[in-house]
């Protein structure tokens, strides 16, 4: 222990104080020391569970979205020629054939400006920059340009020492249309962001001849902005993009078509389903091992958290490993652990009623490899049996399969009415607890939290006490060193004097 006195000990007793008072403070100390150990076991604690909380609040989000009958609703379209559209499509499209024309693309508004300039002729030829003068081409303070897109007209006025890039930032800034000075071909260009006939313009004003923006309308400088429009069924639909939502498509047209069109083609998406399903199944999997293997731990007693002498006689590795060996048992046979993975394996173990019969997860060729054939850890694991990354049922007959395309509707409502239990479940373990959780958290965050605090002050008491008790035999023995000095003192005149 450190302490701010002045120490001069042993020097008349001839005693090692320094070690004498160390070994009557050690056994203290030992007591600190296991408070610290237990505070570090509590901070492994909290981090273990804070990882594994985030890892069952995903679940929690995957089993929040799959108990709802229209996540099941899978749809999938192909078009007769994928080069004229791509197709999304949402679980509420009509399972249908359809035919689709695209009769004309959408395309922007842009302008190609003629070649600017110098009013000077005597500088023809001469190359000019974003940073030339507007007053260098003869345009003068005062001059404008008016621009107006979709209805909406906007003045640019030129004002001293206003360049030809200050002109282009400011139609930028003032319109929302694209505009830039080419100095490679000395001439503005100027866009619509966005396609469709909204975003057409016209250009004014006494500044435009001299900025070369005084072009022909009907010239093939100025592409005019323009709608897309398809026929789907021989229903035409117009859009100021390439891409049209009609009944739960998503068409996005590429490519002009002849009279003949193409054909969508609308049917269930088996796979997609059966994807989802297999996604979920794993994802419970492998954080039920997980937890599993936490719960099981082999605990170690003799590993306990390092003080700083501890690890400094260690090797980093050694003390790195010594760590890890304990994080790893640090929620072995934790009730909490044990709660959630019995509660969640009880509700995979249910029978929901599917029409008028109460099916359950096997029914499916989901189901456990049972407590004999399941390795250390996997005994609530659950199997895709005929899964091909399965290895050990891959070679089965994958039921689920069959079932998603024989009878999804009875897939559908199996699955769901599980995960609508699991997602009650789940929110009722997490829900807030007074003092304990707060809502969202699977472990006693707040109850750790405050036994963190409750430790710093009993460690700061701790040590004080102890600085206090080593300071009490620093003194005592300091008064034994000063009553010494003095009898050696008084010996020494009693010698002189009888000489």
């Amino acid at each position: 222990m450190a302490s701010s006195r002045t120490r001069v000990t042993g020097m008349n007793s001839g005693l090692d104080t320094e070690s004498i008072i160390s070994q009557l403070v050690e056994a203290r100390k030992t007591k600190v020391d296991k408070v610290k150990k237990d505070q570090m076991k509590l901070e492994y604690k909290q981090n273990a569970w804070k990882d594994l909380n985030k890892k069952l609040k995903s679940l929690q989000s995957t089993i929040s979205n799959m108990q709802y009958e229209s996540s099941y609703s899978k749809r999938k379209t192909t078009v007769s020629n994928p080069n004229v559209a791509t197709v999304v499509t949402s679980g509420n499209a009509m399972v249908a054939t359809q035919q689709l024309k695209v009769t004309k693309l959408a395309s922007s508004a842009y302008l190609t400006g003629n070649k600017v300039e110098y009013a000077d002729t005597a500088r023809a030829g001469e190359k000019m920059t974003s940073g030339t003068l507007l007053s260098e081409i003869g345009v003068s303070e005062g001059e404008s340009l008016t621009i107006e897109v979709g209805g909406k007209s906007s003045t640019i006025e030129v004002t001293e020492g206003m360049t030809l890039g200050d002109l282009a930032s400011k139609v930028g800034t003032s319109t929302g249309l694209a505009c830039n000075f080419d100095s490679a071909t000395q001439r503005f260009f100027i866009g619509s962001k966005e396609s469709g006939e909204a975003g057409n313009f016209t250009i004014s004003g006494s500044a435009a001849d001299k900025l070369g923006l005084d072009v022909d309308p009907d010239s093939k400088q100025w592409i005019k902005g323009s709608n897309g429009k398809i026929e789907l069924n021989g229903v035409e639909f117009e859009s100021n993009t390439n891409t049209f939502e009609v009944n739960g498509l998503t068409i996005t047209a590429n490519a002009l078509t002849d009279d003949q069109g193409v054909t969508l083609t609308t049917t269930k998406d088996t796979s997609a389903m059966y994807d989802m399903i297999k996604k979920f199944v794993k994802q419970y999997t492998e954080l039920i091992n997980e937890m599993d293997k936490m719960y099981n731990a082999e605990t170690k007693t003799k590993y306990e958290p390092l003080t700083d002498e501890e690890k400094y006689a260690m090797s980093d590795k050694e003390a790195e490993k010594w760590e890890e060996k304990i994080k790893e048992q640090i929620l072995a046979k934790d009730s909490g652990v044990s709660t959630i993975t019995n509660s969640l394996s009880e509700i995979f173990n249910q029978g929901f009623k599917v029409g008028d019969k109460t099916m359950y997860l096997f029914d499916f060729g989901v189901e456990t490899a049972g407590y004999f054939n399941s390795a250390d850890n996997e005994k609530h694991a659950l199997h895709i049996k005929g899964d091909e990354d399965d290895e050990m049922f891959s070679g089965e007959t994958n039921t689920l399969k069959y079932m998603i395309e024989s009878d999804s509707d009875a897939v559908t409502s199996f699955f769901s009415q599980l995960n609508n239990e699991l997602y009650k479940k789940m929110n009722e373990m997490s829900k807030r607890i007074e003092g304990y959780r707060s809502f969202g958290n699977f472990f006693d965050d707040v109850k750790m939290k405050s036994d963190y605090t409750d430790f710093n002050s009993k460690i700061s008491d701790m040590e004080k006490k102890l600085q206090d008790y080593e300071d009490k035999w620093y003194d005592k023995f300091a008064a034994m060193e000063k009553a010494m000095s003095k009898m050696q003192s008084n010996t020494n005149a009693i010698t002189s004097m009888l000489g």
